[in-house]
Order: structure tokens, then C-alpha cells, then sequence
């Protein structure tokens, strides 16, 4: 049986479908049921830009003697930074343009990473001594640590949800 022509007809384009399925006007779409799993590794990703950056951010406002707040700033804008620009390279290798490449990144970790930090700064403001603690002090990395590890468990499901309607981390499935 000569199944040539089923292959070759635009209504099983694998081109043009994958193409479609790399529109960020695609992310929209739900997914359907999306894994513990792959919330998780989509959080964890998040986690490590994110650590990096606010840790990166309490050393240096403590080095330079900053105020709590100062410090604060600096922390949560480096976790940002940090955060988007582990999405921003992976994509770039992808092939995406800088533009586009930004673009999937605020769209992927925005929502992810505000939850992220508001968690885990909340965690620190509210640990009593925490704010006041030296780079020395176990108190500093106790209220750190703890702080992502509760913002990993609060965010996975947030992550989850968005996934499963095509948003967040979805957007750069498509780049994978």
C-alpha cells in the first residue's frame, strides 16, 4: 500500500507543526496533566539562578557594610538577574535571537522566581535575629537555607499549575 501521499500532504506537516508549537502565542494552549516531576526540575532550575544571585547579593551588601534593606535590594535583584539569565543561555544556544531569547525568559521564570523571593525573604524578615546575622553566623545560613527550601516547596505547585496551562517553564519546551 503506497502511503506516500499521506506523508507529504500540509495536513501532516511536521515542519510547520513543530514551527507552531515554538510560537510564544502557543503557550496559551493548555497541556493537559503535567508530572511532580518536571514541576520540580522547572523549580529547581529557578532555585539555582535564584540562590546564586541573593546569596551573591548578601555577601557582597555585607562586605560593603549595606543596611538590611540595601542588602535586601541587591540580593533579590542579583536572584532576577541570575535567575532569568540560566533560561536566557539555554535558549540563546537554541538559536533564539537576544530579543526573542529575553522575551521567553521573563515569560518563563517571572512569575515563578517573584514567588520564589517573596517566600524566602519573607523567611528571613520573619526569623527573629536572621536580618541582624553576620556571614559567620549559622543563624544567616539556617534562615537562608530554610528560606529555599520552603520557597522549592511552595513554588513546585505554582510551577505545576502554570505548565499545565502552557505557561512558565512550558514556554521553553518548545526551545529544548
Amino acid at each position: 500500500m503506497d502511503h506516500s501521499a499521506h506523508h507529504t500532504s500540509t495536513a501532516h506537516d511536521h515542519t510547520a507543526h513543530q514551527a507552531h508549537a515554538g510560537l510564544a502565542g502557543h503557550a496559551g494552549h493548555q497541556m493537559g496533566p503535567v508530572t511532580w516531576g518536571a514541576a520540580a526540575k522547572a523549580t529547581l532550575h529557578c532555585l539555582t539562578g535564584c540562590a546564586i544571585g541573593e546569596i551573591l547579593g548578601m555577601v557582597i551588601g555585607t562586605a560593603l557594610m549595606w543596611g538590611n534593606v540595601q542588602t535586601m535590594i541587591l540580593a533579590i535583584t542579583l536572584a532576577f538577574l541570575f535567575g532569568y539569565s540560566f533560561t536566557l543561555f539555554a535558549v540563546r544556544k537554541a538559536g533564539l535571537d537576544w530579543k526573542s531569547a529575553i522575551k521567553v525568559a521573563l515569560a518563563a521564570d517571572t512569575v515563578s522566581i517573584a514567588v520564589m523571593e517573596l517566600v524566602d525573604n519573607g523567611i528571613i524578615a520573619l526569623t527573629p535575629g536572621a536580618m541582624d546575622a553576620h556571614l559567620s553566623d549559622a543563624l544567616f545560613w539556617t534562615a537562608l537555607l530554610g528560606g529555599f527550601a520552603v520557597a522549592f516547596v511552595i513554588t513546585t505547585p505554582v510551577n505545576k499549575w502554570m505548565i499545565g496551562r502552557g505557561k512558565g517553564h512550558a514556554v521553553v519546551h518548545a526551545y529544548h
